[in-house]
């Protein structure tokens, strides 16, 4: 519904995707929804961006995510 803000694709073919940027008196179809981050498995025949669950005690409701990247240790 909001559209993906950035991806970043890991060397096994994994790939996070930020949805839901929110610009102050830009309008977006659910400003009451929050921003979330999806997995894909680009190695699927048919990948499909499943949404990934936030941990409890995170402040979910001002989620906007601007941006994502990785750290592979």
């Amino acid at each position: 519904e909001t559209g993906s803000e950035d991806i970043d694709i890991l060397p096994n073919g994994l790939a996070f995707i930020s949805s839901g940027l929110k610009y102050p008196g830009i309008k977006v179809p659910a400003p009451d929804k929050p921003g979330e981050i999806f997995l894909m498995d680009l190695n699927e025949d048919s990948p499909r961006a499943v949404e990934l669950r936030i941990s409890r005690g995170f402040d979910l409701a001002s989620f906007n995510p601007h941006g994502i990247s990785t750290y592979i240790d």
